[in-house]
């Protein structure tokens, strides 16, 4: 299996470079790395397709001047490529994300041991962060947990850490579903069921849902996530602009999920939500 990187140059890469990530993980896209002048964009080369990336750039041209290339990376060499560039993750003082190749930090509370892949979900990403961050302030123990569009597992991994109890982790791409089982593996987790799939995997009642997925996939999947949660239960959604958080809002209060707070980096938010109906 080969890898094909996009390198895209996008000015104003703010908020150009957060817009691109949204749009290109809707058609298949698997992960980024955010660079100075724009980003990198990867998907499996069976995927790939100029016409597709065109469209994207037609759609956002008037606002941004874009020019892009591309290469294919043969799957052997990714672990290099993340090795060259991939930096631990501090969040407060509290977790540490870190690859294999990275020293451990004992002093960290939270040691959260990631190997970068082809998955979403390394908190790089604001929203990853977002999310972690959120999740520092609850208290999950013996609770039931559900993590929507999971990626690298890495938010399941934290609720356990944080004293959740039976977790599911559903995503439904291949590589971030092998990725997330291996990630478990590494963080020795004995709560976590990793399931490969979407949606309509959900068939159990949970305490908290975390779904850090993009806005389209969020409004159309609410309802279901609504009626898996329990009463006064805790929903967390992310993979959305500040800009967003009405339509969010507007969608969660239709299926009696009040919104209570939310954070914001760099354009992108996580939000908190409790079922009151």
């Amino acid at each position: 299996m080969t890898w094909t990187e996009v390198r895209i140059k996008i000015k104003p890469s703010s908020p150009g470079s957060e817009i691109m990530m949204a749009l290109l993980s809707e058609i298949g896209y698997e992960s980024f790395e955010e660079m100075e002048e724009g980003l990198k964009a990867y998907i499996n080369s069976a995927n790939f397709s100029t016409g597709n990336l065109l469209d994207i750039i037609k759609g956002i041209a008037e606002n941004f001047d874009i020019s892009f290339e591309y290469s294919e990376i043969p799957n052997q060499n990714w672990n290099e490529v993340w090795e060259s560039a991939y930096e631990p993750v501090t969040i407060r003082n509290d977790i540490y994300i870190r690859a294999p190749f990275h020293k451990e930090k004992p002093e960290f509370r939270y040691q959260l041991l990631i190997e970068p892949k082809m998955s979403f979900g390394t908190a790089h990403h604001e929203t990853t962060y977002l999310m972690m961050e959120l999740m520092l302030d609850e208290q999950l123990g013996g609770k039931r947990l559900l993590d929507m569009g999971c990626g690298t597992g890495i938010l399941a991994i934290l609720g356990e850490m944080l004293g959740a109890g039976n977790i599911v982790a559903i995503d439904n791409d291949e590589n971030a579903y092998e990725n997330a089982l291996e990630n478990v593996r590494k963080n020795k987790c004995k709560n976590i069921l990793v399931l490969h799939g979407d949606s309509g995997l959900i068939n159990d009642q949970y305490d908290v849902i975390l779904a850090n997925i993009n806005k389209n996939i969020l409004l159309d999947d609410m309802d279901i996530y609504a009626d898996h949660l329990s009463p006064s239960g805790l929903i967390f959604l992310s993979g959305f602009y500040e800009s967003d958080l009405e339509d969010i809002k507007r969608q969660a209060g239709g299926l009696g999920l009040e919104y209570d707070r939310s954070m914001v980096k760099n354009n992108w938010m996580a939000a908190r939500f409790t079922k009151t109906k």
